[in-house]
């Protein structure tokens, strides 16, 4: 039996699949916001519950908002802060009194999707989560790349490429510069293009409703986010980009976005295909299980 524990900003949920990612207990707990040793003690508990729901002891992977530096084994780049400097990979498995595996998030979404979802049998999987931010994952053969600085698949942070007129320098980024994809491509960015009040959802909505204001807008999102998802294919050469969170449930990016996205390929053709995340929501929980391969 694999466990996934998906640590969010406002939730902890723990899964315990089988070997056929049958799902067989699944428990949440809220976050503890703001309080370390409270989070770790969340995640036993629900680790704990999901136990003693299957009968069984598992082992346990968890997807984190962040990364654990290879420098110091601390958490890092996290957005849920009071996790930053802290020894998670320590604290875990310590309390859980087993060895316990980590990885970014979107990782984990990325991972779910590559084993059993969307981009199944795909040897190499970029996957996109479009939400409140912009994050990235990528699976090479069925393995999670995390990379020397654990910060493999941070797109978002990039600058958006080929940028013009308007869009330079950009908006501020919480990262400190201007310009990042995340500031054109996270639900925010679509928000401040239209009007800085009306959310996503509503303005692919009166989109569909035909109203030229907000096609206009989307369209300025599927031909940046065509720009951004081509310089990841010229650098990865992804058979498979997995869309995964709120602004993945616009229809009409997987009709629009590929056929823009040639242009500026360096290929004299593109095979790679865009796809919604098979998983939905469980993605990043189903993936931080199977961060334990079908041997253990």
């Amino acid at each position: 039996m694999r466990i996934g524990v998906d640590l969010g900003g406002t939730k902890i949920e723990a899964l315990a699949i089988a070997d056929d990612g049958r799902e067989l207990s699944r428990q949440r707990v809220a976050t503890p916001r703001g309080d370390y040793a409270a989070t770790v003690a969340a995640i036993v508990m629900v680790v704990g519950d999901v136990e003693r729901a299957v009968g069984a002891r598992g082992t346990v992977g968890i997807g984190i908002p962040g990364a654990i530096s290879p420098a110091t084994g601390l958490v890092k780049n996290a957005n849920s802060t009071w996790l930053n400097g802290r020894p998670l990979a320590d604290d875990v498995p310590r309390a859980l009194d087993r060895p316990v595996r980590f990885a970014n998030d979107a990782n984990c979404f990325t991972l779910s999707e590559a084993t059993d979802g969307a981009a199944a049998g795909a040897a190499v999987v970029f996957g996109v989560i479009i939400g409140t931010g912009t994050g990235g994952g990528i699976v090479v053969d069925g393995h999670v790349i995390a990379g020397a600085n654990a910060i493999a698949g941070e797109w978002g942070h990039n600058p958006l490429p080929a940028r013009a007129g308007a869009e330079s320098p950009g908006p501020a980024c919480y990262c400190g510069r201007r310009g990042c994809i995340e500031t054109f491509l996270s639900g925010p960015g679509l928000t401040r293009d239209y009007d800085g009040l009306t959310g996503a959802q509503e303005i692919a909505a009166r989109a569909a409703a035909g109203e030229s204001r907000a096609n206009e807008c989307l369209a300025r999102y599927e031909e940046r986010m065509a720009r951004a998802l081509a310089s990841v294919i010229n650098v990865l050469d992804p058979g498979v980009i997995v869309l995964g969170g709120g602004l993945s449930n616009i229809d009409r990016l997987y009709e629009r976005v590929p056929p823009m996205w040639g242009a500026h390929v360096f290929s004299d053709r593109v095979t790679t295909t865009l796809v919604r995340a098979k998983h939905g929501d469980s993605s990043g929980v189903r993936g931080a299980a199977w961060l334990w391969p079908l041997q253990a």
